[in-house]
């Protein structure tokens, strides 16, 4: 587990203990509407635990524990405004030659698709260490987004992103980061290479799979992209209770 999810999780786990608590005196809420807070809290939780362990059972490779809780908070609290109630996780903290991709249906509870996905070239070469939201900067950019529209552009079919998140990933359409297929992003690639090739920032998929997950997730879905910067665990609005 990397040091900054490790901090984040026992900061979290501080911070719930100690909100738990002074809700039930300062929010400006009749008794039984605190208490009824306190308990939609620990029912969230409560659901990630039991979504998780659900998965578990019929999955051996899932993301992380932490980066699914951060993902399925996100979820939650997007789900009313998601046209389609699919879930994808990235988790850039894994090296590119790993599957760190994943589409998951929270209705089903069962994962649809898990692969390998590119980053871009100037995170880095096997592990994805920088990130950014500026145009021309070719580094991928970490949050929560929303699918949107497909189109047919120079990497074939491809999939407009949305960034969720002004100050991580808003400048997602304007800088053109799209899910679309390559050829430097597939295992047989990453098994010459060490590694896979790198996009301009983009999220890249093989091309043997990019259609089939693009159909997936399009139009409205809810897609999260976690990396190790310890700035975005402080201050996204998206992955707290």
């Amino acid at each position: 587990m990397s040091s900054y999810l490790y901090n984040y999780r026992q900061f979290m786990k501080l911070t719930l203990l100690f909100f738990s608590f002074i809700f039930l005196f300062v929010r400006s809420e009749s008794p039984i509407e605190k208490v009824n807070h306190l308990e939609e809290i620990v029912k969230n939780h409560y659901l990630m635990d039991s979504f998780y362990q659900s998965l578990k059972e019929n999955h051996s490779n899932l993301p992380t524990k932490e980066v699914f809780q951060l993902a399925f908070s996100g979820w939650e609290k997007l789900d009313g405004s998601l046209k389609t109630p699919v879930l994808t996780i990235i988790d850039f903290s894994l090296p590119s030659n790993e599957k760190r991709l994943w589409i998951i249906d929270p209705i089903q509870r069962k994962i649809l698709l898990h692969s390998v996905v590119a980053h871009g070239r100037n995170s880095g070469e096997l592990m994805a260490n920088k990130f950014s939201n500026r145009p021309e900067s070719f580094q991928s950019s970490i949050g929560f987004y929303k699918t949107g529209e497909t189109y047919q552009g120079k990497h074939g079919y491809s999939l407009r992103l949305d960034g969720l998140e002004q100050e991580f990933n808003g400048q997602a359409r304007n800088r053109a980061i799209v899910i679309h297929g390559a050829d430097y992003a597939t295992e047989a690639f990453a098994k010459v290479n060490g590694r896979l090739g790198r996009s301009l920032g983009c999220p890249a998929l093989p091309t043997e799979l990019s259609s089939q997950a693009i159909d997936l997730i399009k139009d409205g879905s809810l897609l999260f992209i976690f990396g190790n910067d310890e700035n975005y665990l402080l201050k996204s609005t998206f992955t707290t209770t």
